[in-house]
Parts: structure tokens; sequence; C-alpha cells
């Protein structure tokens, strides 16, 4: 009989998990048009500023592995979670670039701490044999976070409310999520004193590298989407709500959510995340071709572009748990925090690169073009994975 996974603590977990990412998300699509009316910034520099919260918590993600591996993961996890609150109040303030920038590089850092730590916590309080599915409901909290978020953000934006209300809204919400986590109750861990020689394996998952690849090959035109969408749908002329957008996209996630975890528990990790793989190539492309859709219906181009976002929903659902299961069945017990630290830098590293990238090929060019050039790179990651990835898991996997 398998033991029960939606306890109290998991429920809270959940809870706290989906307030973390939506309050931060809500501000996520709006930022864009707040650099550019308050501080005049172009679309490089937004790019600059928005990926300087990535550069920071990749900073801090392989030291967060080893932190939570050695010391009790529960008190860092709390700490982590009320520092990267409070910055919300900084935003309100923030009266200059430069301070916005500095805010945005400390919240950046606790990001990556509390990510790290809230996503091997719900390790710890799972039954191991219902890990695929625990994972995907949790990855299932912070993806509907991340697609309700900002379809929110777009709405108070359209409707004229104010920024420094759109920052306060994200300040209760992680508030309130902070409280539901000090709530959880952890198992007690031992603490680690370990004698072995510093090394790289010990901050980062070597053998989670080739995977770590291809996943961020799949996160920057991830990264793109989920910061410059809305500018997109501006530029080619869509006219119906683009918050709607990340309702399909939470509706797509929560559909294959479900399914998908359990399936990985059944062994099936390598062909659930070629599956995903599929499905995300043929998005990215359908998105990249919606400027020429346009041009002959623009009926025909929203449908296409909330068709993208239902599929993206679908895809990346399928997606996250699998891959968050491989990183943690690469290493050993011990080393959980380490694998998910080194699951989250791979996707980290690549949203850093999108929003780069993004910025600047809509500054040089169009927004078609920086997505046209993300669904090459999905095609990259596909067959990188199928060819390598894949037989380096099954040579190498603990379980």
């Amino acid at each position: 009989m398998k033991e029960k996974l939606f306890t109290p603590g998991y429920l809270l977990l959940l809870t706290a998990n989906f307030l973390l990412y939506f309050g931060f998300w809500l501000t996520m699509p709006v930022l864009p048009f707040y650099l550019s009316e308050a501080f005049r910034a172009g679309a490089s520099l937004v790019g600059v500023v928005l990926s300087c919260y990535t550069v920071a918590a990749l900073c801090i993600r392989p030291f967060s592995g080893y932190l939570l591996d050695t010391f009790a993961r529960k008190p860092l996890y709390l700490l982590a979670f009320f520092v990267f609150t409070s910055f919300f109040m900084g935003y309100i303030l923030a009266g200059t670039l430069t301070l916005f920038i500095i805010l945005r590089i400390g919240q950046g850092v606790s990001f990556g701490m509390v990510s790290v730590a809230g996503n091997t916590v719900v390790i710890d309080i799972m039954p191991s044999e219902r890990r695929g599915e625990g994972l995907g409901y949790y990855g299932l909290s912070n993806n509907i976070g991340m697609a309700l978020g900002p379809m929110l953000g777009l709405f108070m934006h359209e409707a004229g409310v104010s920024y420094t209300l759109i920052f306060g809204s994200s300040l209760c919400c992680c508030l309130v999520g902070a409280v539901c986590a000090g709530f959880v109750k952890v198992p007690r861990k031992a603490i680690v004193k370990s004698c072995e020689p510093v090394s790289l394996d010990r901050f980062f998952l070597v053998k989670g590298v080739p995977a770590g690849i291809s996943l961020l090959l799949l996160s920057i035109p991830y990264g793109m989407t989920t910061n410059y969408v809305a500018m997109y749908a501006k530029q080619i002329g869509i006219t119906a709500g683009t918050g709607f957008f990340f309702t399909f996209m939470a509706l797509g996630m929560a559909a294959s959510r479900v399914f998908a975890g359990k399936i990985v528990d059944r062994g099936k990790i390598t062909e659930v995340i070629t599956t995903g793989l599929y499905l995300i190539i043929f998005s990215f492309f359908l998105l990249a071709a919606c400027v020429y859709i346009m041009e002959s219906s623009l009926w025909l181009c929203t449908v296409a572009f909330f068709l993208v976002a239902l599929l993206l929903g679908i895809g990346f659902g399928i997606l996250f748990p699998a891959y968050n299961t491989l990183f943690v069945n690469l290493a050993p017990n011990s080393k959980r925090g380490t694998a998910t630290s080194t699951y989250l830098t791979s996707w980290d590293v690549g949203i850093g690169i999108g929003l780069l990238l993004g910025g600047y090929v809509a500054d040089v060019s169009t927004f078609d073009k920086a997505y046209l050039i993300g669904a090459c790179l999905t095609v990259v990651s596909t067959v990188y994975f199928v060819r390598r990835v894949t037989p380096h898991y099954k040579r190498n996997k603990f379980r």
C-alpha cells in the first residue's frame, strides 16, 4: 500500500510555493513596461536589468545545495523566504535605476536559496515511491503561479493599476506564503560533518551536466516567452487580452502534470521528456510564425497564439517533474540539495540568456526572429537529449 502523499505539511508547502511564485511572477511581465516608463530604459537595457536577478540567483545556487545538504533545511528555507519577500517593499521605494538593480540582485540571491530549499524540503517530506507524482504536483504549484501571476499582472497593468499597488500585491502574497511555510514540519536530519576534500561535485552535480545542457537550451526560449510575449503580441497586432496567454499555459500545465508524474514513477522518465520536447518544438515554431499568419488573418493568428500557450503549458508541464526526478536519480540521497540546485541552476542560466537575447534581438530586429532562434534551440536540445543525455542517464542513475 502506497504511503499518503497529501499530508498537511505537503499541502502547506504547495500553498507556500504557489504564493512565492505567484507573487514573483505577478511583476515579471510588468517590469519591462515599468522600466521603460519610469527610467526610460530601452529593450536591451531592460534585458540586462531583468537578467541581473537571474545572474544573482545563479551565484548562490551551488552554495545553496551544499548548505542544505550540510545544515538544517527548514531554518535556511524560512530565512530565504522572508528575505525574498522583503525586497518587494524595496521596489516600492526605489527611486533610481541603480537602486532598482541593487534590489533585483539582492532578491535574486534570496530566490536562488529559497527555490532550492523548497524543492529539497518537499522531497524530504514525501514518500520516495511517489516522488515523481509528488514533484509533479509541487512543480504544478509553482508553474500555475508562473502562469497566473503574469496574467493578473498584465490585467492589472492594462486596467491602469499603479505599479506601487502591483508590487504591494506581490509583497502580501509572498508574506502569506512565508507564514504557511513556517507551519511545515520537516524531519530532523543529522548535521553532516564531511571530511571529503572540497571538489566541484560538492557544489554541482557533475553527473547532471549533460541533462543540464539540454534543459538550459529549453529555458532560453521559455525566458523570452514569459518576459516578452506581451510585447510580441502588441508588436504584431494581436488585440485580444494577452494575459490569457498565461491562463492557457496554466491550463496546459495542470492537465499534463497530473498524469506525467505518475508515468515518471513507473520509470518512463526519458520517454516522458522526449514527448514533451516534441510538443515544445512545434509550439515555438508556431509562435515565431504568428507574425506571418497575421498577414492573412487576425482571427487565425489569435487562435494560433493561444494554442501555442496551451501546448507550451502541456509540454513544460510534462517536462518539469521528469527533469527534476532525473536529476535527483543521478545523485545519492545525501546530495539531494546539490541535485536540485544543479537542476534549477541549469534552468536559470537559460532564463538569463533568454532575457538578454530576447531584448537584444528585439532591439536589432523583431521578436519573431528571437522566437525563431529559440525554436531552433529546442531542436538542438531534443537531439542532444536523445543521443547524449538518455544513454548517460541509464548508465549512471542510482534508482
